[in-house]
């Protein structure tokens, strides 16, 4: 007994030793930080706290379902490697067992108690590179999630971008309907002093009441569409129930106040009756004609884009996480095409056994190595058809995606420019609009000019400031995007592995 234990023991030493190592395959790695880059602290946002623009990154980031998912892929595909490697590990069996067996004869009656215990180990010695190929495989498609992951990091910081920047023109909308608003009302009180007076017809006051009634509608929209731009951005952190809370001006788009958010968790309807009344007049409206400057955007400049095109598209062939997981993807139908071919082949293992039975303490010892094949030739030849479409499949894939790649690229790069070289122009165009207002304004004060000509000046001064503020929000989405589709490395990131008492997780 003590021999055959020995023995087993031996075998089983043996075969660990001699079991083969598992392939490993190091990825090209995509290594997303860089000196200046920090790593995404899990914010909370407290009531009238103040958050930049990589504050809500950070948060989006932390918070962002889809991440979580990729995050969790990457996992479940890093478990699939291990599970590949098994293969390579012994098989351990254990069983035990008692027989009763009772015999009845003419002349015969016995009773039999038989306990029984059997212990096999099964050992994978050599399959022609089956297992092999089907780690390698796995091991493509972690490398495939893990590029996935930054893929979706990247998607969710350009979300927050647009959001944020819809949030501050938003605010602006608000702030230069605000602005149009009380230029109405100051007209509208000097036309009625000067109708009071006899200097100006009917038709000039009621013009100017219609005038006053549409900016103030105009500015109950851009609230409207400035709560929602709120929503969407919370929508972009997926940060429910937030709090109120103040969000910075950009170097890129610096609106002259921190922008203070309406209060989303309490909606009341407003008295209609009062939205209706005309403003108060005030005495000697006639003082009141100069036109107040309104500068939402102080001294504003573009910095140029440190990159050309050609450096542009270099780059997001170089980034771009989504191709680097195309061609691990690709990588990974190769091997398995490799692995479904090799099905042809038998597999080589080793086996040991030992058992042992009460009656007359019998023991048992085996060990053998055995050549198996389980194979059904049709099938089989199928199957590598089905592995050859797939590489093909994610050949062409990848090939579309760098194509398309190429053509965001460029669609991106000559947006940006472009309204780039319009931002000064429109920015003249506020000041000749303001200009041509004082003079329109000027001129009906005192007879020279009429209300049309007054009314055009007025509404022309007001688009170009829309205008102004729009084409500043469309080129920070823009460059916005330009740097998301060439994955430019943005300050703030995240790490794949997820972190347990602050520390990496191992």
């Amino acid at each position: 007994m003590k021999i055959y234990k020995n023995t087993l023991a031996i075998i089983l030493t043996t075969l660990f030793i001699g079991m083969p190592s598992a392939y490993s395959i190091e990825a090209d790695g995509y290594k997303p930080a860089n000196e200046q880059q920090i790593i995404a602290e899990n914010i909370k946002v407290k009531k009238g706290s103040t958050l930049g623009l990589n504050d809500c990154i950070a948060i989006a980031l932390n918070n962002n379902p889809a991440i979580k998912a990729a995050r969790y892929s990457y996992g479940i595909s890093k478990t699939n490697v291990n599970i590949a490697r098994s293969e390579f590990f012994p098989t351990i069996g254990v069983g035990t067992g008692y027989t009763f067996t009772d015999t009845h004869t003419d002349r015969l009656h016995s009773d039999t108690n038989v306990y029984n215990l059997n212990a096999t180990l099964n050992q994978l010695l050599f399959n022609f590179g089956k297992t092999n190929a089907k780690i390698k495989m796995q091991k493509f498609y972690q490398i495939a999630d893990e590029y996935k992951f930054y893929n979706a990091i990247r998607e969710t910081i350009f979300l927050v971008k647009q959001r944020y920047y819809q949030v501050l023109a938003a605010r602006a909308a608000i702030l230069i309907n605000g602005a149009y608003v009380d230029i109405n009302e100051r007209n509208y009180q000097r036309t009625k002093a000067y109708f009071d007076e006899g200097l100006k017809s009917k038709i000039d006051l009621v013009n100017a009441e219609v005038l006053l009634s549409d900016s103030k509608i105009n500015l109950i929209k851009s609230e409207t569409t400035y709560e929602n731009s709120l929503i969407n951005l919370n929508n972009a952190m997926y940060l429910v129930d937030a709090p109120n809370y103040n969000i910075e001006g950009t170097e890129s788009f610096n609106i002259k106040d921190n922008v203070a958010p309406i209060d989303l968790s309490k909606f009341q309807k407003v008295d209609s009756e009062s939205q209706a009344n005309l403003p108060v007049e005030v005495e000697d409206a006639k003082l009141l004609s100069a036109v107040e400057k309104l500068e939402i955007l102080t001294d504003y400049k573009v910095d140029k884009f440190p990159y050309s095109f050609d450096e542009c598209l270099k780059m997001a062939r170089k980034n771009r996480a989504d191709i680097k997981a195309y061609n691990s993807t690709l990588d990974a139908m190769k091997e398995n095409l490799v692995y479904v071919k090799r099905n042809y082949y038998p597999s080589v293992s080793a086996t040991a056994g030992y058992g042992f039975r009460n009656t007359n303490t019998t023991n048992s010892f085996n060990v053998g190595v055995n050549l198996s094949s389980n194979l059904n030739i049709m099938s089989q030849v199928n199957q590598v058809e089905v592995a050859k479409y797939n590489v093909d499949l994610a050949a062409n894939t990848l090939d579309k995606l760098e194509k398309d790649v190429y053509f965001a690229v460029q669609n991106a790069y000559v947006t940006m420019v472009q309204l780039e070289k319009q931002i000064p122009l429109q920015g003249v165009k506020v000041r000749q609009t303001l200009e041509n207002y004082e003079l329109a304004e000027g001129r009906y004060y005192v007879g020279l000019g009429d209300y049309i000509e007054l009314q055009d000046a007025k509404v022309n001064y007001n688009k170009a400031q829309h205008s102004y503020i729009e084409t500043i929000y469309n080129y920070n989405v823009a460059r916005a995007n330009l740097e998301s589709v060439i994955a430019m490395p943005q300050k703030v990131t995240i790490t794949l592995e997820e972190k347990k008492n602050g520390r990496k997780k191992k």
